[in-house]
């Protein structure tokens, strides 16, 4: 059985609806101030955020900002921010929104960048950007926005990333 869904851009509502979803999920720490900087940025053109809606419910989100927020590849729009509501995954949804990201930043350069978390949180968003053509950009490990140096400290948590990135025409 296929989900019928659609991908349109975040509105107003969205956010705390996200967020709830999150929570509900036992995400406690979710919040939907995040969501809003996403639709705050959008509409200073800073970025596209989309949402992916299921029964007129927002069921998935991507952010792709035309310049990266940090790290190493400041020359190609960077995919932040993606996810899918645990209730939702394996129906197409993920695979839709990485489709309209991809798509997107094709319209303005060669290649496209995100950074993974390295945590088994991860795990599933590892696996599907490897299979997407996804690979690390050779910086090593970053760690709150910097790179982090062989043997320094760091903490396996959400701030502990590893950046990658993909040609989507013409090169590399």
């Amino acid at each position: 059985m296929t989900d019928t869904f659609r991908i349109r851009p975040m509105c107003a509502g969205d956010p705390e609806r996200i967020a709830a979803e999150e929570r509900a999920q036992g995400w406690i720490h979710a919040s939907a101030e995040k969501y809003e900087t996403r639709l705050r940025d959008a509409a200073a053109g800073r970025c596209a955020a989309l949402v992916a809606e299921l029964g007129g419910a927002p069921v998935g989100y991507i952010n792709v900002y035309w310049t990266p927020l940090a790290g190493p590849l400041a020359d190609m729009p960077e995919i932040v921010d993606f996810g899918v509501l645990a209730r939702i995954r394996r129906r197409g949804v993920g695979t839709a929104l990485m489709d309209a990201a991809e798509t997107l930043a094709a319209g303005r350069a060669a290649s496209v960048c995100l950074a993974v978390g390295l945590h088994a949180g991860y795990g599933a968003a590892q696996r599907l950007y490897a299979r997407r053509g996804y690979v690390p950009d050779g910086s090593g490990v970053w760690y709150r926005d910097q790179v982090c140096a062989p043997y320094a400290p760091c903490a396996n948590d959400d701030d502990l990333v590893l950046y990658l990135s993909k040609p989507l025409r013409g090169g590399a």
